[in-house]
């Protein structure tokens, strides 16, 4: 609540994020200036992880929710060109980047690109879709890109991994590409989508018109999460990845059960901030994607003020140097924009769209959770220490420069639409 309050009340009249608040008090307590705590990420790598993979897993859910259903390719083209060219451009470039700048072993630049190339869906907040249903084309790209790419990053950084020896790869790639890329992508997809279905329709049915059985909306959301990220643990396919298309599969199955009954979608918040009209609750049972996407935006703005809290106590002095901020330059101006442009291709976006979304490719809690995956994974220190202070200056310059130009940039796009 304390997160919400202030995102939405005490800072909402100043041009900047909440998270660059969190970060500048997080550095202030931490070791660079008052040294009242310092989180030391690889020594609390295991924590961190499980922090952060939490936190990512509730804002995918949220995202997936507030998606634009039924699926359309012609609509979603964008951010699926995003999500998989896109993103294996930015690897590409920010592994050259790391092996001919920064002097990393081709794996750690592999490993690097994977960590820092999907955008991220927890403190992209502010430039994402507002409430289900958002026609914004901008937001609806980004918020779609965020929602798919931190599953599909995945198997880049197992690769990145394997070519540091910590993960088998096969002979010429062929085990990673089976297992890695077709399996764990291809089952995630499945699951997420089928979870979401049945789920949707399981509690329609126990719900029924007369609202037969009570349902608890938050807990069945949180239910559906664990489940489907559960059943992708134990087949290893892609657990972020299944999520999101388990909102989107819930949130399209429950409309489409709506419809068949008479109701349209805006009576039931799609595509509208706020139901508009007057029901009978007798006859429009509440649905879950939308009665439980306001405790998951409270759940989702909790973890971005604890993280991003944590992130500000990390950073030492010592981490901004030449090679961190010339990395994030390099993102931020080259990498992000070249690759926007090529993965939007044949999709006829307008050239306002492509630009900005071209510049809002922010990296955060995506990006810190993949380095504790590796660190777990058994990075030698050197190289440990060294992919740590690269994220974080990353993940930290990003809060600042996009924070800082989220609002009047949308403003602008808002004013000429």
């Amino acid at each position: 609540m304390l997160s919400r309050g202030l995102s939405k009340t005490s800072l909402q009249k100043f041009p900047i994020t909440p998270a660059i608040v969190y970060l500048a008090i997080g550095f202030l307590l931490g070791p660079s200036v008052l040294h009242l705590f310092y989180f030391d990420p690889i020594k609390q790598s295991a924590l961190l992880e499980v922090l952060t993979e939490i936190a990512v897993l509730i804002s995918l859910f949220s995202a997936g929710v507030k998606m634009p259903v039924p699926f359309r390719f012609r609509k979603w083209r964008l951010p699926l060109q995003l999500a998989s060219l896109s993103m294996v451009i930015t690897i590409g470039l920010i592994t050259v980047f790391s092996v001919l700048v920064l002097h990393l072993p081709i794996g750690a630049g592999v490993l690097l690109g994977a960590m820092l190339a999907s955008t991220d869906p927890v403190l992209a907040t502010d430039a994402q879709s507002r409430y289900p249903g958002d026609r914004d084309q901008l937001r609806f790209t980004l918020t779609c890109e965020a929602g798919i790419n931190d599953g599909t990053a995945f198997p880049f950084v197992m690769l990145g991994l394997g070519l540091l020896g910590l993960h088998q790869l096969g002979d010429f790639g062929w085990l990673w590409l089976l297992k890695d890329v077709i399996w764990s992508t291809s089952a995630a997809v499945v699951i997420g989508i089928a979870g979401g279905v049945l789920t949707g329709i399981t509690v329609w049915k126990l719900r029924g018109q007369e609202h037969k059985h009570d349902v608890l909306d938050d807990l069945v959301a949180l239910g559906l999460i664990a489940l489907v990220y559960g059943l992708c643990l134990l087949v290893s396919a892609w657990g972020f990845l299944a999520v999101f298309f388990a909102a989107v599969a819930l949130r399209h199955t429950e409309l489409k059960l709506a419809k068949d009954i008479g109701v349209k979608p805006e009576q039931l918040g799609a595509g509208v901030e706020e139901p508009t009209a007057e029901l009978d609750d007798t006859h429009v049972p509440a649905i879950v994607s939308a009665e439980a996407l306001v405790f998951k935006e409270h759940l989702e703005r909790l973890s971005e003020l604890m993280l991003v809290l944590l992130v500000g106590g990390m950073l030492l002095l010592e981490f901004w140097n030449w090679r961190t901020i010339s990395l994030a330059m390099f993102i931020f101006v080259i990498a992000r924009p070249v690759s926007v442009l090529i993965g939007s291709l044949g999709t006829q976006t307008p050239w306002r769209i492509q630009g900005t979304v071209g510049w809002f490719g922010v990296r955060g809690i995506g990006s810190i959770f993949y380095l504790m995956y590796a660190l777990q994974h058994g990075l030698q220190p050197p190289l440990a220490r060294d992919l740590t202070q690269l994220t974080l200056i990353v993940v930290a310059l990003s809060i600042l420069v996009h924070g800082i130009s989220v609002k009047p940039v949308f403003g602008i796009m808002k004013k000429d639409a």
